[in-house]
């Protein structure tokens, strides 16, 4: 799934953003209410976990006017107002569920997981593009009926740009998902990594899967 996390301390944003990436999601993080709006108007998301003390503005209140305008991804609150008073008015503000800090990771992954059922785009969905297969579950790769075998970097790349089919994902955007680093634009390594990804599923294969957008970054294009 792609998650957007709204959430302004940004140690906790990075605690979140890394467990669910290692959970096979595409995480973007916003730290204000502003930005997490704007987001969510150019980017179609799976979920949006979201929380309550941002500094320019109360998440409840952005809840209120996504749902509003007829935004209608499920909204997970996960925030530090733990009364029943401050559950109540985040639901009724328009969320699906309320997560209070601090939290066991396990469950929030649960709960995602649930809201992503919900929504009838589960998060273990197997990817199918072509005759490429992707299983979420066991990590197992398949394409034209045969087992290709990825390393733990190569999955996760060919996992990024198969639940993006169709859209450009920029070098910098696979640096932060797949390396969890920052872009450094003298290195090649994502440039070597396509490579040895595309030895592994474009070489012995027709069509050709991942494609080079020049100046922008790679995508995979679904030929069907």
């Amino acid at each position: 799934m792609r998650i957007l996390v709204v959430e302004d301390e940004p140690k906790v944003a990075s605690f979140i953003k890394r467990g669910l990436e290692q959970a096979q999601n595409v995480v973007d993080i916003a730290s204000t209410a502003a930005e997490a709006d704007y987001l969510v108007s150019v980017q179609d998301y799976d979920l949006l976990i979201l929380d309550c003390m941002l500094p320019d503005e109360d998440g409840r209140k952005l809840c209120r006017r996504l749902r509003a305008r007829g935004v209608d991804l499920p909204v997970l609150i996960l925030t530090a107002k733990d009364s029943t008073a401050d559950k109540v008015l985040g639901l009724d503000s328009g969320a699906d569920d309320y997560l209070t800090k601090p939290f066991d990771f396990t469950e929030l992954l649960a709960r995602v997981r649930a809201l992503g059922r919900r929504r009838g785009r589960p998060l273990l969905q197997p990817i199918a593009i072509a005759d490429l297969t992707i299983d979420p579950v066991t990590r197992r790769v398949t394409r034209g009926g045969q087992v290709i075998a990825l390393t733990p970097k190569e999955y996760a790349l060919l996992e990024l740009l198969a639940r993006r089919v169709g859209q450009v994902v920029t070098r910098a955007e696979i640096i932060e998902q797949v390396w969890d680093m920052h872009f450094d634009p003298t290195s090649n390594i994502v440039d070597v990594m396509i490579k040895m990804l595309r030895d592994k599923i474009d070489r012995r294969f027709e069509p050709k899967l991942i494609q080079t957008v020049r100046g922008a970054g790679y995508m995979i294009e679904d030929p069907s």
